[in-house]
């Protein structure tokens, strides 16, 4: 519903929005779920299953009414039930919704293959094979690449182009497959090789490429000493081979040849390539545990037969033909072959598709940010129960300061601990774009909406929640029963800071989790940077003591400022009362806060500087933003 609201026209009525994402559920079969959280494995639990995700997220783009959908392995990570499902899926939307689906799928099942109405096989970039699936298996055997029975054609496919790109080692110029021998046995030297072995050891392929397949139950069962002798037969058989005479002719090879287990001038793989180059099915040895199919045995050139095999067959013929067609057809319906401007066409048919503006995407986006949040309550009452908890903690440590030094003190630790307290629970916004990032990059992508409405409606829902009310609620409870001066506009003033102080806090924050993807390295570079703004805040370390040379690095500092500000708003016009030796000693707090090395006058400076730090931190987490996260191609 969020992809129809925003990607549809805004003069579009919302009931036939919604009529368009009932239809849309019922297509693919997901309406049945529709109340249903999607889910993770890191937040509020597993949710839907993985096949109904991926038919979410193409219900999507299918609200559109596209006419076209590409998708980029849509089956990928799913078990074959869900894979089977999300391919049926787009067969349906093919054949009963009249749409176009393309998508790259790597190793699919048999079952999911014989689902396709064209195959496109690409090696390398380049074309191995494309038109209908139907004629795949009959094309392949006509050019001398027969996949053995019994054997999934899919994986058939995949392994004869990942071999057909492969170079052949030296070692395996003298026989059909490099093997090293170890403490182990006998090891292939990729798992793909070993697959296609197992089927060509079981496999009964007569040499005569006009027999056809024999039994390959009957050639597991018979004894080693009938299969001896079955391949003594087949070796008498005449083969092609190529002798060692400098001519290198092609002559046949005799009996007596044949049967002498000596003689090395032709082997299999000979036989495979002479096979290939003449445009032969290559005969097989079926007892040889290391034979190879033709397919799986690169010959360095495999890749180049095949293309070429491709471009001159009749298959690529037909589709090339039928490309002329469909081009030659769309300009003519378009008008451009009679000398008509391609642009009053686009245009006349894209004038009135109008999405949304930027403030219906805020709304919008702002309803699913606040779903989100409502939906994963823990976070936003952990805020709300340790701002309640702590506030009556400290009240009760700090309860009924006194207007004494023992008083001054505690009322600047009653200040550190608070700003620490709201300074590292901010931590939490390193988060508010990493659970959301690829699904941003994704839907950026896709053009659903504005990059500014996205990063306002987060701002916003983790700004007003989660930053403004908890230090309102703390500083309501922590001010009357602590005792500080009892007056409204520094009531006010304190409560202004604490705001200030955790916007800032949080901007900073949401910064560092936009610029950091790591989410381990993200929560150090932030506590070290709250750590570091701690050391300048006034108490650790006094003002006349920091060395000129670093005493800039203060005013980065956004602890200082809000230390500084609440001592400031509290001391200043306090006269502290010191018992000596009997005697009551007056103090104005402003002598004491020079003492100390605080501005007197500071207060409102310390507001701006605040106020400064959480705009540009704002400004700069969405310039982050939007040049770091964008899809890369």
């Amino acid at each position: 519903m969020t992809s129809a609201l925003l990607r549809l026209p805004r003069d579009m009525n919302i009931s036939i929005k919604e009529q368009r994402v009932y239809e849309v559920e019922k297509q693919l079969g997901i309406y049945a779920i529709k109340d249903q959280l999607i889910g993770s494995e890191e937040g509020n639990g597993r949710g839907v299953s993985g096949g109904e995700k991926r038919r979410v997220g193409i219900a999507c783009e299918l609200v559109t009414s596209p006419s076209i959908l590409f998708l980029d392995e849509p089956t990928s990570g799913l078990d074959a039930f869900n894979a089977f499902n999300v391919v049926e899926c787009l067969v349906t939307l093919a054949k009963n919704y009249n749409r176009t689906v393309i998508f790259t799928i790597h190793q699919p099942r048999s079952n999911i293959v014989a689902l396709f109405d064209h195959l496109v096989l690409l090696a390398k970039g380049s074309t191995v094979y494309s038109g209908p699936y139907a004629s795949c298996q009959n094309y392949f055997d006509h050019i001398g690449y027969t996949c053995p029975p019994g054997f999934n054609i899919a994986d058939y496919l995949v392994d004869l182009t990942m071999h057909a790109e492969t170079s052949l080692n030296p070692a395996e110029e003298n026989g059909p497959a490099n093997f090293d021998a170890g403490s182990e046995g006998m090891r292939t030297v990729n798992s793909s090789v070993r697959a296609i072995k197992s089927i060509a050891s079981a496999s009964n392929m007569s040499v005569d490429n006009n027999s056809s397949y024999g039994s390959c139950n009957e050639q597991i069962q018979r004894p080693k000493s009938r299969r001896r002798q079955s391949l003594k037969q087949q070796q008498n058989r005449k083969l092609y081979t190529r002798k060692k005479s400098s001519g290198g002719e092609l002559t046949p090879k005799t009996d007596d040849e044949a049967s002498d287990p000596n003689d090395n001038r032709g082997n299999s793989a000979d036989l495979i390539r002479l096979s290939r180059r003449h445009g032969q099915a290559a005969p097989q040895i079926l007892d040889d545990p290391h034979q190879l199919p033709p397919s799986a045995y690169g010959t360095g050139t495999g890749l180049d037969e095949l293309v070429s095999s491709y471009a001159s067959s009749d298959v690529a013929g037909s589709v090339r033909d039928d490309i002329n067609a469909a081009v030659i057809s769309a300009l003519n319906a378009n008008g451009l072959a009679n000398g008509q401007s391609n642009h009053a066409v686009i245009s006349g048919t894209m004038k009135s598709y109008r999405r949304v503006g930027l403030i219906s995407q805020f709304m919008i986006l702002s309803r699913r940010t606040w779903r989100n949040l409502y939906r994963n309550p823990m976070l936003m009452l952990t805020h709300y129960a340790i701002a309640i908890l702590l506030a009556v903690l400290s009240g009760f440590l700090f309860y009924g300061l006194t207007d004494d030094i023992k008083g001054f003190q505690n009322r600047l630790g009653l200040f550190f601990f608070i700003l620490a307290l709201f300074g590292f629970s901010t931590l939490t916004s390193l988060t508010v774009f990493s659970s959301e990032r690829l699904l941003f990059v994704r839907e950026r992508a896709n053009g659903y909406y504005s990059p500014i409405a996205y990063f306002t409606a987060k701002v916003v829902f983790d700004i007003v929640p989660l930053r403004l009310i908890p230090p309102i609620i703390m500083g309501a409870i922590v001010y009357p029963m602590t005792g500080l001066t009892p007056a409204w506009p520094e009531f006010l003033k304190f409560i202004l800071i604490l705001v200030l102080f955790n916007l800032a806090a949080a901007a900073i924050c949401l910064f560092i989790g936009i610029v950091f993807k790591d989410g381990g390295v993200a929560n150090l570079i932030g506590s070290l940077v709250m750590l570091f703004s701690l050391l300048f805040a006034g108490l650790l370390l006094n003002h006349d003591a920091i060395p000129k040379a670093a005493l800039w690095l203060q005013t980065l500092s956004i602890f200082h400022y809000g230390f500084e500000g609440l001592i400031v708003n509290e001391v200043k016009y306090l006269t502290l009362i010191d018992h000596k030796y009997g005697l009551d000693i007056e103090v104005p707090g402003a002598s004491i806060l020079s003492a100390f090395g605080f501005d007197n006058s500071g207060l409102w400076p310390d507001v701006i500087g605040l106020a400064i730090f959480s705009g540009a931190f704002i400004v700069i987490a969405y310039a982050a933003m939007h040049t770091l996260l964008v899809e890369k191609r």
